[in-house]
């Protein structure tokens, strides 16, 4: 896909392009009329679609030029935000279908948010995972000619900000498509390796078995064990908040340090206490938590906001072998508490009570984990809105507005403390598994090692990182979902004086 955002139309109509046109319920949205013929035309065209949403219409002949008129109030459900999306993305996935080399819009009515909604449908069509395809076919390519008349230079840096965003949803989901046999955590691990070398500030640290077990990290060993791939854990490191003399600034900004912390299960077989077949090769997508951390974290550092943010993901896979971790199991966590291992396969909230740990560490002021964790969480919200726990309302409420202006849903979910004694062992300090409301036991497993006066929410994406049908702009995988919010709250968190 190619971008030519200009002041004025560039090239001329031919039977090769097409004029696209938005409308939200019956009136223009955002518009382009040639002369009186062409409006009464277009008139014509709004009072056939009065009694409703219409069908997209296909090269209606205006003014003598192909004109597509594009429904942006199709689906049901989603905000006005989403339905530009949408509306840009089938318009994408039709002009690439039938090879139209130029599609004009003429977006100089648009606000910010707007135009930028319609950027990222455009991107989101143009995504395809076929690494696996014995034959691959490439897409054909767009240009798409934004008239932007007196807002050009304003949308082109709009672009340029979308296209970081959408080069980290990418390698999200590539990362997430990607089958376990060829990403297990050691590769992983070379991944976030070159995209620190290649993304200027941004540095990393990397641990392995050896050293976990030697600093204690034994939610990690104790997952990873039982497989011949050794568990990982990354921590990524970007200062933002420096000036170009090296110094730091005094604003509440170079206070605040946002660590974003990933669920990292490459494969997770569910151990001994095995998962039924039905439902393993989806395990691919356990690690989207991880692969969302890094992706974010990527975005942070490569449009330079100005705010100290880190990236932990917690890397293994939960396999069956001789070292396997049994059933009644007792480790001692980071944070001192023991733990029994009452179920194999609620293994992701052991791996993450050492990135809660490591995040306290490098000093956090802020926490979101992401975790493919429950499929609780998936019977109660499914696969269109995201449920987070939170400590703090704050923090809480810039997901759900950061979530708002990327489309992305959250839903605040309680962290109701009478849930907590089903928690406790009779041996250890808490076992990984409650007896009721099982997303809710999970996140209230994983507050006990958030550390002290930390601002914390977790985001559980078991039912919106990968999807096996279509929904929305993707049709089958890997959804990216996240990436866009923790890059936006990140922003909203620099802006903030």
């Amino acid at each position: 896909m190619k971008l030519n955002i200009t002041t004025a139309e560039t090239t001329k109509a031919s039977e090769n392009k097409a004029y696209a046109l938005f409308f939200v319920k019956e009136s223009v949205q955002f518009s382009k009329i040639l002369s009186a013929k062409g409006e009464s035309q277009v008139e014509t065209v709004l009072k056939g679609m009065k009694d409703g949403p219409f069908e997209d219409l296909e090269f209606l002949e205006i003014d003598g030029c192909n004109t597509l008129f594009v429904d942006a109030a199709k689906e049901r459900g989603i905000s006005a935000l989403d339905h530009l999306r949408m509306a840009a993305y089938r318009l994408a996935k039709r002009a690439i279908k039938k090879q139209i080399a130029c599609v004009s819009l003429f977006l100089a009515d648009a606000a910010d948010e707007q135009f930028k909604a319609i950027v990222h449908g455009l991107y989101y069509a143009g995504y395809k995972f076929d690494a696996y395809k014995s034959k691959q076919k490439k897409n054909f390519e767009v240009t798409y000619e934004i008239v932007a008349g007196s807002r050009t230079a304003a949308f082109k840096k709009i672009a340029e900000e979308v296209a970081v965003e959408q080069k980290a949803v990418t390698l999200a989901k590539n990362l997430i498509n990607t089958c376990a046999a060829d990403l297990y955590p050691a590769e992983f691990v070379e991944n976030a390796k070159t995209i620190a070398k290649y993304t200027p500030g941004l540095s990393i640290k990397v641990r392995n078995m050896k050293q976990l077990e030697k600093e204690g990290f034994m939610g990690h060993v104790t997952v990873g064990k039982g497989s011949s791939h050794e568990p990982y854990m990354i921590t990524l490191s970007y200062d933002g908040t420096k000036s170009a003399a090296g110094k730091k600034t005094t604003s509440r900004t170079s206070r605040d340090h946002l660590v974003i912390v990933g669920k990292g299960l490459t494969f997770d077989t569910g151990g001994l206490c095995l998962k039924p077949p039905k439902s393993m090769p989806e395990m691919i997508s356990d690690m989207s938590g991880a692969a969302t951390a890094l992706a974010a974290i990527q975005a942070i550092a490569t449009l330079k906001l100005p705010i100290k943010a880190s990236a932990v993901c917690c890397l293994a896979e939960n396999a069956i072998g001789n070292k396997s971790v049994l059933p009644g199991d007792i480790f001692t966590a980071k944070n001192g508490k023991t733990v029994m291992v009452d179920n194999t396969d609620a293994e992701g909230r052991l791996v993450l009570s050492d990135g809660l740990a490591e995040a306290g560490h490098v000093g956090a002021t802020h926490i979101v984990d992401l975790a493919t964790l429950t499929g609780a969480m998936v019977r109660a919200l499914g696969y269109a809105v995201t449920g987070f726990f939170s400590n703090d309302d704050d923090l809480g409420l810039k997901i759900i507005n950061c979530g708002e202006a990327c489309c992305e849903k959250f839903w605040s979910m309680p962290l109701e403390e009478e849930y907590a004694d089903a928690l406790k062992d009779k041996f250890a300090d808490l076992k990984n598994t409650g007896s009721d409301a099982g997303a809710i036991s999970a996140a209230l497993f994983l507050q006990e090692f958030v550390p002290e006066n930390t601002a914390w929410a977790h985001l559980d994406i078991a039912g919106t990182a990968f999807v096996s049908k279509s929904w929305k702009y993707t049709e089958y995988g890997a959804t990216g979902f996240g990436v866009q919010t923790l890059i936006e709250l990140a922003r909203e968190m620099a802006n903030e004086t």
